[in-house]
């Protein structure tokens, strides 16, 4: 491979701000893989925000990409997953599989698509230095006539269809909008773009705590929402403490760790069965291979207030942020129905083919 932009590239990001800021590109937040997309003629490489390659995992995309991009290129993008008319990461988090033989078969049941929408480079011709203006003008010339699995994002300078989007959008399982500076190079592991995403709020039980890297203080707080069976569900983590707090929060959950394992919702988590059956903070994650996930049991006696910006299936997708306790709250009150569900909107009126050439 002899790109103008060669891998591993680590992508542009974004800050989080609280509102649309005016002036800017305005596209939606896709909730998938960030994959940076090298070819050159019958190489393609896909690149993993980490730098690590994608390009096993999905070989029906690499099919698609060798079949419809230019023969040289480097594009930004994200691969996605679709079931019925919303985003799917719990489905596209299980095409990461080391076996070959089960990849294959992902490949055909659940096939991923891609979103462009940043271009890097193109034939002989580095793009990184040219403003994102120009740069979204070349994606756009360049995908004229492209066809499902490969799609452009939509984008628009409308700060105000941007508002629109981002109320619409969460209803396709996207998480917000991002803003882009129009001229703006492209910056590598760099925070140029700006993300805005929903943020609520959800009173958790809490279950145990995961210990921090650095020692026996709180890494984690786990989430325990109640189904309506009256399970306690494992939905998720409280993290970003201060070390100073990581610390008082051991002394303060002391008390709840006497006779935390007599009944607790969570015991079996170490049974395979179990794991199959509900989401145990045991589990073993594909994401972290050897990782310590061990975990200190508590009386799920406290309530905590988090801020979350969305759910996927019945777990909160991102890690949550620490608002406050909840003495006044009862840990059996506190059930899937306080959250917000966000009104439908159908994916493919995102996702629409691009008008042929």
């Amino acid at each position: 491979m002899d790109l103008p932009v060669m891998p591993p590239v680590k992508p542009m990001l974004a800050k989080a701000v609280a509102k649309i800021p005016p002036g800017m590109l305005y596209e939606g937040k896709w909730d998938g893989f960030r994959a940076i997309i090298h070819r050159d003629g019958p190489e393609t490489v896909i690149g993993s925000r980490s730098g690590k390659p994608l390009t096993r995992y999905f070989p029906e995309l690499v099919r698609e990409l060798e079949d419809q991009l230019p023969k040289r290129c480097v594009v930004d993008g994200e691969i996605i997953l679709v079931s019925a008319d919303r985003l799917d990461f719990d489905a596209l988090t299980e095409r990461i599989h080391p076996a070959a033989s089960r990849v294959r078969l992902l490949s055909e049941r659940t096939p991923a698509s891609f979103v462009a929408f940043d271009l890097l480079a193109l034939g002989d011709r580095s793009l990184l230095a040219e403003p994102q203006r120009e740069r979204r003008a070349a994606l756009e010339q360049m995908l004229v006539g492209i066809a499902p699995p490969l799609y452009l994002a939509p984008a628009t300078l409308d700060q105000e269809l941007a508002q629109r989007w981002f109320s619409q959008y969460e209803g396709a399982g996207l998480d917000g909008v991002v803003a882009k500076p129009l001229d703006a190079p492209y910056g590598a592991d760099q925070r140029v773009m700006f993300k805005i995403k929903h943020e609520r709020t959800a009173d958790c039980v809490v279950a145990g705590y995961r210990e921090h890297k650095s020692g026996p203080v709180v890494g984690s707080l786990l989430l325990g929402l109640h189904d309506a069976d009256g399970r306690l569900q494992h939905v998720g983590v409280c993290a970003s403490f201060p070390m100073r707090r990581r610390e008082e929060l051991v002394e303060e959950l002391a008390p709840l760790r006497t006779d935390a394992t007599d009944g607790h919702p969570w015991a079996d988590w170490a049974d395979e069965s179990a794991q199959a059956r509900s989401r145990m903070p045991g589990a073993t994650s594909r994401w972290t291979g050897s990782k310590d996930l061990s975990w200190v049991p508590l009386r799920p006696e406290r309530v905590c207030e988090v801020a979350y910006d969305h759910m996927q299936g019945d777990r909160f997708r991102h890690t949550t942020q620490f608002r406050r306790w909840r003495p006044d709250r009862e840990p059996d009150s506190c059930t899937y129905a306080q959250l917000d569900e966000p009104v439908r909107y159908d994916l493919a009126d995102i996702l629409r083919p691009a008008n042929p050439a």
